[in-house]
């Protein structure tokens, strides 16, 4: 069965003064429905840049080219404006860092599920905001008729992401991308988002991409790994073979930075391990 997303030679630059920069150099990325895929590496890695690259969200400034972006069997790359449209945000879907930057502090939550709502699925006012409450059920936040007067600042952040995961799944998408989904989240509030996300994943069926820095909710949730650095891929497992016999310098370098693998000297960091490696296998 072919992936249900399938990118191959993605490469993003950017133009600066100094010339163009190379965000994400040449990388290859695939995730099939009902997978769990986590893209992980240190923050400028390209992570983020890739996938808002596959959702049209990158500035004028950015030039993304592809051998192949193919997205249910559909090329995503001559599409026009109006075509991408009736994928993402419908079919695709992305929840972003910081949940309290990315809800509009003006309007109440209920009012940014149900705009979704009713400009994505053409639903009614009433029928929005019967869906709202349903959504916000599902999420797990408490009281959700009369949650869904609240403004984002009366919220909490762990709140707050479950309002947008509750936005993000509105239109039952295929794929869900989630970038950095417990920034700033207390490590309570973070299992109980990892362990919603992974619970609407198998419910739904949807394939999830979980971007993040953090090895620990790789091996909690992911089922296969992409490892990147500086922009290009550095190695492709399945989490077990991943933490077990790890292939590249720079994916044992993150892992030898876990807190547990620490020996009481300092800790080196990844720029520091890779510096000592120089030349083993990327």
């Amino acid at each position: 069965m072919p992936p249900l997303l399938e990118i191959r030679n993605l490469t993003v630059s950017f133009d600066t003064a100094a010339g163009p920069f190379k965000a994400v150099d040449g990388i290859d990325i695939a995730v099939s429905a009902r997978e769990v895929l986590a893209i992980v590496g240190e923050s400028g890695s390209g992570k983020s840049v890739a996938m808002l690259a596959v959702m049209g969200l990158l500035p004028n400034t950015a030039t993304v080219t592809a051998d192949t972006m193919l997205f249910d069997g559909q090329d995503m790359r001559p599409m026009t404006d109006r075509e991408r449209r009736q994928i993402i945000g419908r079919k695709i879907t992305m929840i972003f860092q910081e949940p309290m930057a990315s809800l509009n502090p003006c309007y109440t939550v209920g009012y940014q599920i149900e705009e979704v709502l009713r400009y994505i699925l053409g639903m009614s006012a009433h029928d929005a905001r019967a869906r709202a409450v349903e959504l916000f059920t599902a999420v797990g936040i408490p009281d959700p008729a009369e949650r869904l007067r609240s403004y984002p600042h009366q919220m909490s952040g762990g709140q707050c992401q479950r309002v947008m995961i509750a936005i993000a799944i509105a239109s039952n998408p295929k794929l869900l991308i989630a970038d950095e989904p417990t920034t700033a989240l207390d490590v309570t509030i973070q299992k109980q988002i990892l362990d919603l996300l992974v619970d609407l994943q198998e419910k739904h069926g949807m394939a999830l991409i979980i971007i993040t820095h953090d090895m620990g909710v790789v091996a909690e949730t992911a089922d296969r790994v992409v490892v990147q650095y500086q922009g290009k891929k550095m190695e492709e497992a399945d989490v077990l073979s991943l933490f077990e016999t790890p292939k590249s310098a720079y994916t044992r370098a993150l892992l030898s930075a876990l807190p547990e693998h620490a020996t009481g000297g300092r800790l080196s960091t990844v720029s520091d391990f890779m510096a000592a490696h120089q030349g083993e296998g990327a």
